[in-house]
């Protein structure tokens, strides 16, 4: 059936799943790795990954990656995707599938959007400019502010002394102990907790010259959520909480290391205020011709028991893993084929109200959890050996054991099970923050204080037992980089 403008009409859920198993249009994501969109393959025909890193070395038939790699000092995840777009191999792959490529990623710059508009791909996803504008904490606070979903009582102003910090903060009856933002980057790198003059000496040379977000410093929990801006209106996704600097899992103070998704993340009250802000935010965004994909922090004031606008992320998240495999997307559909739907040329109707509900409802019978696992030390060696890419098991001894070859986690049934995605391995360097690999497995690792559970801590000594590395005769210089928080999976 068509609509009277042409495009085919897609009546229902069930009508939606149809179209996408049995597309005809090739959909390739492109990444260091395959992780964040990791088992949407399953859902869509046509669906297939183009990774830096062969997690199975060549075993997963969806996965491909280029044989010929010379060595590359990329200094962006931006530069690995743009690597991988212009190698012959991986333009002859997309060459050999009939159809114009769709393609997507979770970080992309101007030189990618021409790398694109050259081969003919298009790049399903709202446009470089666009998505830096929106990236700004300060711009989110001001979308925010219009759309009726507030932030952490706050002002935005410039400030060049701790003085001046403390009159701007005082006038806007915040007080002076503070929370300060720039409007750009990692929240863990470019968030500083002022409470005194010597907090402002340590932080000032990265705050002093440009605007700044100074927000009241609350006593607060905080959630992470992924959404869907469609032109139906915003899909609300699952809320989860982060793991954040556990030196077990990486070097960097405040690094983000993980995700538990459980019913208990917000309560009833508070996951209905959070899903309000995140909807008001999308329509928000919809008058800034945004469509697809953002991910949403918010933040509960324990004290007060109000809900905030906390930062948003406008691109796929490195949460989708969790997302992805929820009953709210074994109900409906993986929330990145609603994201699909809006590159698509067809008229997609469904019921947002009636779908938030029942994934709201849904929420109450899904646990989820996933590490992000980096080298906290210093060491600099040659990996010899490292754990395979699959299905893992935890005996009741406390030791982890490979079990079975495994494309992805969508198989997993209880705790016992977990599923590890390696990055890094033989003839690829340890050294600190270097990426290790991504582990995905039922129920909590992380208990409410919050600490690593005693499951997690088996689960990272069972992983890094199976490392095995050499000292290297001369120190790596430069040191190769990191591609995990901020750059290839969130």
């Amino acid at each position: 059936m068509t609509t009277t403008s042409g495009r085919r009409l897609l009546r229902n859920i069930p009508e939606i799943r149809t179209f996408f198993r049995t597309n005809e249009e090739p959909v390739y994501f492109v990444g260091a790795t395959a992780f964040n969109l990791l088992g949407l393959d399953r859902w869509v025909r046509n669906f297939n990954y183009i990774a830096y890193y062969d997690s199975w070395d060549g075993a997963h038939p969806r996965v491909f990656t280029p044989r010929n790699k010379p060595y590359v000092e990329f200094r962006s995840s931006e530069e690995i995707n743009n690597y991988l777009l212009r190698d012959p191999e991986v333009q002859e792959f997309i060459a050999r599938r009939s159809g114009p490529a769709k393609v997507a990623m979770v970080f992309f710059d101007a030189e990618t959007e021409e790398i694109c508009r050259e081969l003919g791909y298009e790049l399903i996803l709202p446009s470089h400019a666009l998505r830096t504008r929106l990236d700004s904490k300060l711009t989110t606070t001001r979308l925010g502010n219009e759309a009726g979903a507030p932030s952490v009582p706050n002002v935005i102003a410039e400030v060049g002394s701790w003085e001046s910090l403390v009159k701007v903060a005082t006038d806007a009856g915040l007080g002076t102990d503070l929370v300060v933002q720039t409007a750009y980057g990692d929240s863990g790198k470019t968030t500083f907790f002022l409470s005194a003059e010597e907090d402002w000496d340590r932080h000032a040379d990265d705050i002093v010259g440009q605007e700044v977000k100074v927000m009241k410093r609350i006593n607060n929990r905080a959630a992470a959520v992924e959404a869907v801006l469609t032109s139906n209106g915003t899909i609300v996704g699952p809320f989860m909480t982060d793991l954040t600097g556990y030196p077990e899992l990486t070097p960097y103070k405040g690094g983000w290391c993980g995700n538990d998704l459980y019913p208990d993340a917000l309560s009833d009250a508070h996951r209905a205020r959070a899903i309000d802000l995140v909807r008001r935010l999308g329509d928000r965004l919809a008058d800034e011709e945004y469509r697809g994909f953002f991910e949403v922090d918010v933040l509960v004031d324990l004290d007060t028991d109000e809900v905030y606008l906390g930062e948003l992320n406008p691109r796929i998240s490195g949460a989708s893993s969790m997302t992805n495999v929820t009953a709210g997307a074994y109900a409906d559909l993986p929330l990145f084929l609603f994201h699909l739907l809006e590159y698509y040329d067809v008229d997609a109707r469904f019921d947002v109200d009636e779908i938030n509900e029942r994934w709201r409802e849904l929420a109450a019978v899904d646990v989820w959890s996933q590490l992000i696992m980096k080298e906290p030390t210093d060491v600099v060696e040659r990996i010899d050996a490292a754990p395979r890419t699959g299905q893992w098991h935890l005996g009741d001894d406390g030791k982890l054991s490979f079990r079975r070859v495994a494309l992805d986690w969508h198989e997993l049934h209880d705790e016992s099970e977990c599923f590890f995605l390696r990055v890094y391995g033989p003839g690829d360097y340890r050294f600190k923050g270097a990426d290790l690999g991504v582990l995905v497995t039922k129920g909590r690792l992380q208990t409410d204080e919050p600490q690593l559970t005693e499951r997690c801590h088996r689960i990272i000594d069972g992983v890094r037992a199976q490392y095995a590395s050499s000292p290297v005769d001369e120190p790596l210089d430069p040191v190769p980089i990191s591609y995990v928080k901020g750059s290839s999976y969130d």
